[in-house]
């Protein structure tokens, strides 16, 4: 089996789960096992470890973490900066 149908097949299995076990998590935010390491290691990202062992993940709070720092469109900023002024008029 090629790599590439390796990563596709395991891709498709971590999509079906809501709890992703350490290497899950590295191929699933596509970053390093040192780097993941780190982020535990420094609490910038939540995990479970059951009974001091092994590292699990919420997907839901690896989506989080990947989209914290959301950068806002020139757009978006100035249709709130219309809301606000329009909100608040006197």
């Amino acid at each position: 089996m090629s790599n590439q149908k390796r990563l596709f097949d395991q891709m498709q299995r971590i999509a079906l789960k809501e709890i992703l076990s350490f290497k899950e998590a590295v191929v699933y935010l596509d970053v390093s096992e040192s780097f993941l390491y780190k982020l535990t290691s420094k609490k910038e990202i939540e995990f479970s470890k059951p009974n001091g062992g092994k590292i699990y993940f919420k997907k839901k709070d690896l989506d989080n973490w990947m989209l914290q720092n959301e950068s806002v469109s020139k757009d978006k900023l100035e249709k709130q900066m219309l809301n606000y002024l329009k909100d608040n008029a006197k």
